[in-house]
């Protein structure tokens, strides 16, 4: 059993190397999947890991303080440290598609209650208290049926 682990453990690092080099129909294979993202290798490793929705920049150095993993290149990961990353951010964090079904899942909830904030996502307006009479003109664009015309008077 020890052997099996060792050579599991072995093979996908090799096997992590091999794709690094590889090309499928002339297209070559980059980075490294972790929860459902996918993070680029030329970058340091807190650096690509907010790459993957849901994860900023402090909880990507809180991971790699947990794992007790140096801030080097993602391409320098060893096998046990990129199984433990995976292994890590998939079972502790929210991430990915399941982030945002659960953030539609609130909004939705909100739009249904007809509280403030769900009024103001229905609106399409700001919720969170910010002025609307200077600012949020990207969020008030498309409002307006027929905008910069003025009502003709009969």
């Amino acid at each position: 059993m020890l052997a099996l682990r060792f050579s599991v453990g072995a093979f996908s690092d090799v096997s992590r190397r091999i794709l690094q080099t590889m090309t499928f129909h002339g297209i070559r294979v980059q980075g490294i999947r972790v929860g459902s993202a996918e993070i680029p290798d030329h970058k340091r490793i807190a650096v690509s890991l907010q790459s993957i929705y849901g994860i900023g920049r402090t909880r990507a150095r809180q991971i790699l303080s947990e794992l007790n993993i140096d801030n080097k290149l993602t391409k320098e990961l060893t096998g046990r440290e990129l199984m433990s990353l995976r292994e890590h951010v998939s079972s502790t964090y929210v991430i990915g598609e399941d982030l945002r079904r659960c953030v539609n899942a609130d909004i939705t909830r909100l739009k249904s209650l007809q509280c403030y904030k769900g009024i103001r996502h229905e609106d399409k307006l700001p919720c969170r208290g910010q002025r609307t009479k200077t600012n949020s003109r990207t969020a008030k664009r498309g409002l307006n049926a027929v905008s910069g015309h003025k009502a003709s008077h009969a």
